[in-house]
C-alpha cells in the first residue's frame, strides 16, 4: 500500500482520537476499577472459584441432564455466579467496562455513518444495532431483509 498524504493525515487523527479516549474520564474510571478489581483478594478468590466451576460446567453441559453431576454442577455455577455479581470490585469493574464499550460503540457509530449511513457498525449493543440499516452489519448481502446499497 502506498502512503498517501490523505491516508499519513487520517493514521494521524486516528491516533489522536485514541490518545484522546484513553485520556477520557471513562476510560480512566475503567482502568482504576480494573487495577480495584485485581487488587481485592476476596475479588480474585471468587473469580478464580468462578472460573474452577465454569470449566467444570461447560464439561457438564457437553451431556445435559445425562451427566451425573448435572445438577449439582448446575447449582454451584449459578451460586458463584451470584457470588460474582454481588462482589462490589467485580460490580464496578462491569459497570465501568460497560460505559467504556458505549464510548466505543458510540465512535463506531459516529465514525461509521460520517463515512455513509449505510455502513454497518457491529456493536453488539442492541440499542445502536437499530441504528444501522440493518441492525448489526448481518453479512448476508440483504438475505435478512436489509437494504443493499
Amino acid at each position: 500500500m502506498y502512503a498517501t498524504v490523505e491516508s499519513v493525515r487520517l493514521q494521524s487523527e486516528a491516533e489522536q482520537l485514541a490518545g484522546m479516549i484513553l485520556q477520557s474520564e471513562t476510560a480512566e474510571n475503567y482502568r482504576d476499577c480494573y487495577k480495584r478489581l485485581h487488587e481485592d483478594e476476596e475479588a480474585r478468590r471468587i473469580i478464580r472459584s468462578f472460573m474452577s466451576i465454569k470449566e467444570q460446567y461447560e464439561d457438564v453441559q457437553r451431556f445435559g441432564k445425562y451427566h451425573p453431576d448435572y445438577r449439582e454442577i448446575s447449582r454451584k455455577m449459578r451460586e458463584m455466579k451470584r457470588e460474582l455479581d454481588l462482589n462490589d470490585k467485580v460490580a464496578e469493574f462491569k459497570k465501568a467496562e460497560t460505559e467504556l464499550q458505549s464510548l466505543l460503540d458510540e465512535i463506531s457509530i459516529e465514525l461509521g455513518t460520517a463515512v455513509s449511513e449505510h455502513v454497518k457498525v457491529p456493536t453488539g449493543n442492541p440499542y445502536f444495532d437499530g441504528l444501522s440499516s440493518c441492525g448489526g452489519g448481518c453479512g448476508s448481502g440483504g438475505g435478512c431483509g436489509c437494504k443493499v446499497s
